[in-house]
């Protein structure tokens, strides 16, 4: 991996997920919900080495939500918080909420620089397609660089499908591998079963759920990828106790890619590996 103590790969982008869709503060005070209390997270983040943050946003009820002005408020924040360069993706999922159709007016009106998609969600299966393709199109001439969420190799087998068949256009986008459940801790070993499966030079982060996510991290650097992560998928450090905020679990995935020799890239390093030109 490394020759004269410098990695063969480029630097590792790291990402925060802060909230998700269904924790609240009942399962840790430090969670942010409110756009200033996001933009907080995303600068604490920022300092400990992440150069993007993985925005979802909440309704007054504290429930997940697509609405636009909710994301205008808070990417402006972030901006006013964390300064112009951190890469700022909002999230497309439906939350079990929002049909596709849903999903992809909010891209289409939010106009974000980066958005991730759940393959699964905006296509659920071939009958799908005709409006996928309409859309991932749109977002090729939009210059929105995508991230496709792949929750496991059969979805990688179909992603490269759809790409070999024209219906995921270009080559200016990015994956996630999602290790594990949110009722399961997940198998470290599974990250081979992913990589397996695709043999695509496009970049390509995991994000892993509990206490296994440091390893799962350290996997992923050692075999190229970059990382995902934060309280959406996890509260834990590695040593099984509960983290204080986003920026430690940020700070440990840091920490452990550098002691194999992998640095951690900045906003401006994760721009040009993963955005369009």
């Amino acid at each position: 991996m490394t020759n004269a103590g410098k990695s063969i790969f480029p630097p590792l982008i790291l990402a925060v997920a802060p909230n998700g869709v269904r924790k609240t503060k009942r399962d840790h005070e430090n969670l942010p919900v409110t756009a200033a209390e996001i933009a907080n997270a995303a600068a604490t983040c920022r300092d400990a080495g992440a150069a993007m943050i993985h925005l979802h946003v909440r309704n007054r009820d504290g429930g997940h939500c697509l609405d636009v002005s909710a994301y205008r408020d808070a990417i402006d924040a972030i901006r006013r918080t964390a300064g112009s360069q951190m890469i700022i993706q909002p999230t497309s999922e439906s939350g079990g909420i929002y049909e596709p159709a849903q999903q992809m007016a909010m891209v289409r009106e939010l106009r974000p620089e980066t958005v991730s998609l759940a393959l699964r969600e905006i296509m659920p299966d071939a009958t799908h397609e005709p409006d996928g393709a309409v859309f991932f199109g749109w977002l090729r001439k939009a210059r929105i660089t995508p991230q496709y969420i792949l929750y496991t190799p059969d979805e990688v087998t179909r992603y490269h499908d759809l790409v070999r068949r024209g219906i995921i256009p270009g080559d200016r986008h990015y994956l996630l591998y999602v290790i594990g459940r949110y009722d399961s801790e997940p198998d470290p070993e599974k990250l081979e079963d992913f990589l397996r499966s695709d043999d695509s030079p496009r970049p390509w982060m995991v994000c892993a759920f509990g206490a296994a996510e440091a390893a799962i991290v350290s996997a992923a650097a050692a075999a190229g990828g970059h990382a995902r992560v934060g309280f959406e998928n996890n509260l834990r450090l590695s040593d099984g106790t509960t983290a204080p905020d986003n920026a430690a679990l940020v700070q440990q995935a840091r920490a452990s890619c550098q002691m194999i020799g992998r640095p951690v890239a900045s906003t401006d390093e994760a721009r040009a590996t993963l955005l369009a030109d």
